[in-house]
């Protein structure tokens, strides 16, 4: 294992890197840092050199100006791939992770065997995949947060987590409480003004791109994963059953082998 920082404009980045071979490096969401990857790093460092990093004011890594701007996301993850000396590189990102995996694969297509893009469309504007199923899961899924939030359930865990499995429901919420003082809620705004990107910009992606989604997933429309997947050249769909926001975490297992089977040559 390789721990360390990159210093770069504004922030210092903390990151791990494990195993060998292909470079897979994996991008968190808002609700965790590098640790959220605990339950893959094992699986996926059998075959892979595996990477691991918190964005820029996610701790341990800190931000100068106290809110991070997630424009500078893909400019991060660039020079963390150049600094590694890393080639090209199949990245999995959940949710937040979209933001820098989307953008930096634009940037350097030739740069990026593989994406994945868990419960995420990163700065794609996804709603025009299907206008009409992303109305209908934005009704059911503004209700299903307050019920969730009034039941002191973190809508990014999820129901099915906190009734089966108290342990993880209660590491995601270590996890996420680490970055004390980010304004979360702040950031969440930032990311959604950004999300902006047409659909039509999904062509300029050659390579394979994986859009899997949770079945009952509050966060990001899973209605549209099919739909969505299907602007990318190479584009792929899987669904979750019953999974919400956070497969990666709360139904590992599978995720991994599913995630294995779309990274395998």
């Amino acid at each position: 294992m390789e721990q360390s920082i990159l210093k770069r404009p504004g922030a210092d980045l903390h990151y791990w890197s494990f195993g060998s071979g292909p470079a897979l490096v994996f991008a968190h969401g808002l609700g965790g840092n590098a640790l959220s990857w605990w339950q893959q790093i094992p699986y996926f460092q059998r075959r892979w050199r595996c990477i691991t990093f918190s964005h820029r004011g996610f701790a341990p890594s800190t931000v100068a100006s106290g809110l991070p701007d997630p424009a500078d996301y893909a400019g991060d993850l660039a020079a963390l791939v150049d600094h590694l000396g890393l080639g090209d590189v199949a990245i999995v990102a959940q949710s937040m992770g979209g933001w820098g995996a989307v953008e930096f694969a634009l940037q350097a297509p030739k740069r990026v065997r593989a994406i994945v893009l868990a419960a995420t469309s990163g700065t794609f504007d996804a709603r025009a995949a299907d206008p009409k199923a992303f109305a209908a899961w934005e009704v059911w899924a503004a209700a299903e947060r307050l019920r969730l939030n009034a039941a002191s359930i973190h809508p990014a865990a999820g129901e099915a987590m906190a009734r089966d499995r108290p342990d993880l429901k209660f590491l995601y919420s270590s996890i996420d409480a680490m970055s004390q003082g980010l304004d979360k809620e702040a950031l969440r705004k930032r990311l959604f003004a950004a999300r902006v990107r047409p659909l039509g910009d999904a062509a300029r992606l050659p390579m394979p791109v994986l859009v899997a989604c949770g079945e009952k997933d509050p966060v990001f429309a899973s209605p549209l994963g099919a739909a969505f997947a299907a602007a990318f050249p190479q584009g792929r769909h899987i669904e979750f059953a019953k999974a919400g926001h956070s497969a990666y975490f709360e139904i590992a297992p599978e995720f991994n082998r599913r995630i294995e089977a779309f990274l395998a040559p």
